[in-house]
């Protein structure tokens, strides 16, 4: 007589398997393609992908924040392999010029000086500032920033008897390159790409899509679903109705004007966000061409004046025709609905301003392989990746809609209503406990830490009542002593590294 769990184990190996269709290529399909590659066994899940040549991608956004390696480490791709595939470049955090009437600010991607008996070394800055001491900014004191001030780089600094043993950083690189790179990868460990245009989707009694049929009459059965199909949403939208959460009123920039040029002389190891009328333009630097882009609200820009807009302010020539965009900042609540899971621009989408439409991505591939389902697709589950993923895009939110906020900018309409809005009572929460004295809290692992909102808040020049309550065991005197010390070992460091142009010279060689 079998048991049970004999028969199971009998039973294994003749199982069906477990079917992953994958609608849409770009970014967002190929970077879920490859993860899943690398993770299910190939002898128990088949893996296609969807798309069409006809279809072109958005792929506009070539700025990454430092998350990007651990996507790039779980698929053990090679970085100076990955860097020659896309011309990219190194990015040690955002310049953000024109947000305020003060000029520049940097949000550099690493610390702030160092931490002392518990105390964040920025209460003890805050501390001689409030004090009136005459004390170096912010920016001073971190080692990314001074940098990418400098257009130093370095990975690893090898320092002895030092802290800090490397700069924190991420890429500028050629998001269509990095799908294409991501697409031999996947197809190398089995995913099949199938060729073909969307038609609609077939569902079963239970409205579960059993099926997608292309235009030629093909029809690619599946278990599972994913919608990277971008703003189109033909799935997880236009199949199984899921609702889009509208966010404009906060985040008002709702368009973009894309056009690549010729590279500049000197490579910057920063992107740079520069505020004009009607919103903000990007420089993003690659190795081989600078990726320009204006942003802007529709409500006081129209297309062709942005065009005319950017057009005016690239100085190097122009090598491609303008690329339009535009979008509805916001999110799915039920990115997850049946056996259908949105990722990428089709579950939500957050301009562009900190470089986040990657990270949304390897975010929700990550959370899908920790809640990934079997054929019974448990809602328990299906509950939980949504409840994360909408603490996440709403977080990530909260910390876009501060620049517009907290801006000083008083050149236009548009700059005035973004002072003047109302904001969720999330950020306004976190704005009021930085305001009283200094203090930033990180909630449910959001993806910004206080780092990136001290940088911001600071920049754009909040500066709170007081300090906490610890920095009552330093004394002025012995906290400036320690910031000099920090900046001069720091400064020190900083000269000593290559210019960001001579470290990418070498990586070539």
């Amino acid at each position: 007589m079998q048991t049970n769990s004999t028969a199971q184990k009998e039973n294994e190996p003749s199982a069906s398997p477990f079917n992953v269709v994958i609608l849409g290529g770009g970014s967002a399909g190929w970077m879920t393609a490859a993860a899943l590659a690398n993770t299910l066994p190939s002898n128990h899940f088949n893996i296609c992908l969807v798309e069409s040549e006809q279809i072109g991608t958005v792929s506009v956004g070539e700025a990454t924040i430092p998350g990007i390696h651990d996507f790039n480490r779980f698929l053990e791709i090679n970085e100076q392999e990955l860097i020659k595939a896309t011309n990219a470049t190194f990015k040690l955090g955002i310049e953000f010029e024109g947000w305020t009437k003060g000029g520049k600010y940097l949000h550099p991607f690493g610390p702030y000086g160092l931490n002392k008996n518990g105390v964040p070394f920025h209460q003890m800055w805050l501390k001689a500032k409030l004090a009136g001491e005459d004390v170096a900014e912010l920016v001073k004191y971190n080692m990314e920033g001074m940098a990418a001030q400098q257009n130093k780089f370095s990975p690893k600094l090898n320092i002895p008897n030092f802290p800090i043993d490397h700069l924190n950083y991420a890429f500028h690189l050629d998001a269509v390159a990095y799908a294409k790179y991501l697409r031999q990868y996947a197809e190398q460990r089995g995913v099949e790409r199938i060729e073909g245009k969307f038609e609609q989707a077939r569902l079963n009694s239970d409205g579960f899509i059993q099926s997608l049929v292309l235009d030629d009459g093909r029809e690619i059965s599946g278990d599972f679903f994913i919608d990277c199909s971008g703003f189109k949403a033909l799935l997880i939208e236009k199949t199984l109705h899921a609702r889009y959460e509208d966010w404009r009123h906060w985040l008002p920039c709702d368009s973009a004007v894309a056009i690549q040029s010729k590279s500049q002389r000197q490579i910057n190891s920063y992107t740079k966000a520069i505020t004009h009328e009607h919103g903000w333009r990007w420089q993003i630097p690659l190795q081989n061409r600078m990726g320009n882009g204006l942003v802007y609200s529709s409500r006081f820009m129209s297309k062709e004046q942005a065009v005319e807009k950017l057009q005016s302010l690239v100085n190097e020539e122009l090598i491609t025709e303008p690329n339009h965009l535009h979008w509805v900042n916001g999110c799915r609540p039920e990115p997850w609905r049946k056996n259908c899971l949105a990722i990428g621009l089709s579950a939500g989408f957050i301009e562009p301003l900190e470089s986040t439409g990657l990270q949304l991505i390897q975010s929700a591939i990550f959370r899908l392989l920790s809640l990934f389902p079997d054929k019974n697709f448990n809602q328990s589950n299906i509950d939980a990746y949504n409840r994360f993923a909408n603490d996440e895009i709403k977080s990530i939110r909260d910390f876009v809609i501060l620049h517009y906020k907290l801006t000083d900018n008083d050149q236009s309409p548009f700059w005035d209503y973004c002072r003047n809005m109302d904001v969720p009572d999330s950020l306004q929460n976190k704005m009021a406990m930085y305001q009283q004295n200094g203090n930033l809290f990180r909630e449910n692992n959001e993806l910004f830490s206080e780092l990136n909102w001290l940088s911001v808040l600071n920049g754009q020049g909040m500066l709170p009542k007081t300090t906490h309550p610890l920095t009552t065991q330093f004394s002025t005197r012995e906290i400036i002593s320690e910031l000099q010390q920090i900046e001069n070992a720091y400064s020190r460091i900083v000269d000593s590294l290559p210019s960001h142009d001579e470290f990418l010279a070498m990586l070539a060689q």
